[in-house]
């Protein structure tokens, strides 16, 4: 399908807000497995949404040290190879259980719902 010049405005805008207000399920995701340190969970991030969300990297320490304080997150220093300790960040329990209570209410509960599923990969029979 090809989108006008106005269309694909639209879809960029939308686009925009929309994966701003993913970076917070996208991070504590990463962090789901393991403990990570930053630039890992940006290559994280990159690989599971297929390089359609990146953020740099103060954005990224604001976002963990906002996570940090809410007592999401915690962070142990860790020796740099070369250079100086970097932070490797891990979720607590309550950051478990709030990204655990996020997904099911609104991922797996709305996403994987048969309609839901449905109405997404059907294509549209004008198409």
């Amino acid at each position: 399908m090809i989108l006008d010049d106005y269309e694909q405005q639209l879809l960029n805008g939308w686009e925009d807000v929309f994966k701003k207000g993913q970076l917070t399920m996208w991070i504590l995701l990463s962090l789901k497995d393991g403990p990570k340190h930053m630039a890992e969970i940006k290559a994280l991030i990159k690989d599971l949404t297929n390089g359609t969300l990146s953020a740099d990297d103060q954005s990224m320490y604001r976002a963990l040290r906002r996570y940090y304080d809410a007592e999401m997150v915690a962070f142990t220093s860790q020796t740099g190879n070369s250079g100086p300790d970097r932070k490797v960040y891990s979720l607590t329990p309550t950051g478990m259980r709030v990204l655990t209570q996020f997904l099911d209410r609104n991922i797996t509960g709305v996403f994987y719902k048969p309609a839901t599923s449905a109405l997404i990969t059907r294509r549209l029979k004008n198409e």
